[in-house]
């Protein structure tokens, strides 16, 4: 019962709770109970806070027993990445640089919402080092594993968050995306990875300067996903990039299907390497949309390789970062990051302006794509995941994780809403995901997109043994 409890969706949990048949506390016990046997094994947290988690549920508890719920999510067991702050608790983004003892006194904007809303907090959860790579490990929590084979990796920046989404250790997961860092893991671990148009869901404190940084929800549904944006995109003056606030319930049109729908399939976007495994586990993916009653259409998006770019804005956001420390504190970063920041350093003005004209470039071209087509559909990483402790994998020829990620960054660089969603698994049985990218700020129809996807095809989560 315990384990069935855990692993319940948010949806499920508020509509027990409604009805008075589920408390708040055993249900938070459950998830503690999951966090306590298999954290251990899998690193997902950094911080657990067992203590004010069974007290916030206690309070949500006395709320739904008097019909009063506080918010859309009041006793849901919930984590937060730390990159993010939490009043109270220690954010120190996976660096020994970062001082334990804060003061931590504010929460993070989409923090904030989702304790208006009477979230249950459990924890915070493990990120590599200022959320810089695509897998999880670091100086300060060492490595996050994979729930389908602890000798690979989780994926990243929000490796955690997804470890923890598949294994029952909480039912909201948030997480950031600056080149794909919910969508990675979400397709490495086998959950559902939403990043929301930039904007959507208001960020601050930055992390970085730049509009790369997309905030979404982590989850083991679509549903859940759906519910859990409409409370993190609530409005938060203190982030002047936010979009005009509109009050939606995401869940509206969830199963309104996508008969109809124009959606172009790309495997390769015309210029990238994927595993054949993999291109027939997303091709088959593709043609149950058309079974849906949708017109897909074989079609790359139509840009070149952005890569050159990207590597330019990116590499030079963390030379920024770090040009305040000392050579003490450098010396405590992990290697790779003070590479990258290194590299930032040889990039002038110039770089920058001509990384911004290509970034333009690209976001014009999907313009254009969406005049034909609805949504984009293509691999969402072009590898299963590989051996833990290392940035690419071994063997590989590839030197930094931006070597195997392309279909995500390019949509940090356009700002659209895009998805990860489980398709299958190889032969290995490792997680494989599509990407569904739609234009910009169509948050819903992505959502009916993947909801028509799951309709047919429930995602598979890992069994694990204490």
């Amino acid at each position: 019962m315990s384990e069935n409890l855990a692993m319940m969706s948010a949806t499920e949990l508020v509509a027990q709770y409604r009805k008075k048949a589920l408390s708040p506390v055993d249900v938070t016990r459950a998830v503690l109970d999951r966090i306590q046997k298999f954290n251990e094994t899998l690193n997902a947290f950094c911080f657990i806070d067992e203590e004010f988690a069974l007290a916030s549920a206690k309070g949500s508890e006395d709320r739904w027993q008097k019909s009063r719920p506080i918010g859309l999510v009041d006793g849901v067991p919930t984590t937060i990445k730390d990159t993010y702050l939490v009043k109270g608790w220690p954010t120190r983004r996976g660096s020994l640089t970062s001082p334990p003892d804060g003061p931590w006194e504010e929460d993070a904007a989409a923090t904030a919402r989702l304790r208006e809303h009477g979230a249950v907090f459990l924890g915070k959860t493990t990120t590599p080092e200022f959320a810089w790579k695509a897998v999880t490990d670091s100086p300060l929590t060492g490595i996050t594993r994979n729930p389908w084979n602890v000798q690979r990796t989780s994926g990243g920046s929000s490796g955690g968050a997804c470890v923890a989404a598949a294994t029952g250790m909480g039912a909201l997961h948030l997480g950031g995306d600056g080149a794909g860092s919910i969508r990675i893991p979400a397709a490495f671990c086998g959950v559902y990875g939403f990043k929301a148009n930039y904007g959507r869901v208001p960020v601050y404190p930055q992390l970085a300067p730049g509009t790369l940084t997309h905030l979404g929800p982590i989850t083991r549904t679509v549903a859940d996903a759906a519910l859990m944006l409409e409370v993190i995109a609530e409005p938060d003056t203190r982030d002047w990039l936010a979009l005009p606030y509109q009050h939606k319930d995401y869940r509206i049109d969830l199963e309104k299907g996508i008969r109809n729908l124009r959606i172009g399939f790309s495997k390769d976007f015309g210029y990238v390497e994927v595993d054949p495994e993999i291109a027939d586990l997303v091709e088959t993916a593709a043609k149950v949309f058309e079974n849906l009653g949708a017109v897909v259409e074989e079609t790359d998006p139509g840009f070149d390789n952005p890569r050159h770019a990207f590597d330019v804005y990116y590499y030079s956001l963390f030379s920024f970062m770090l040009e305040t420390m000392s050579d003490e504190e450098r010396d405590l970063l992990d290697p790779g990051l003070v590479e990258i920041a290194d590299e930032g350093n040889k990039f002038n003005v110039h770089d920058l302006m001509n990384a911004e004209m290509t970034r333009a470039s690209i976001a014009h071209q999907m313009d254009r794509f969406h005049q034909t087509y609805d949504l984009l559909i293509s691999p969402q990483v072009p590898l299963a995941a590989f051996e833990v402790g290392v940035e690419c994998p071994k063997n590989s020829g590839m030197t930094r994780w931006l070597d195997w990620t392309p279909f995500t960054y390019p949509f940090n660089f356009t700002g659209q809403p895009a998805a990860s969603v489980p398709c299958g698994f190889n032969k290995e049985g490792l997680p494989i995901a599509i990407q569904i990218v739609g234009p910009r700020f169509s948050e819903p129809l992505v959502f009916r997109a993947s909801r028509a996807y799951e309709s047919l095809h429930t995602f598979k989560l890992p069994t694990l043994v204490s």
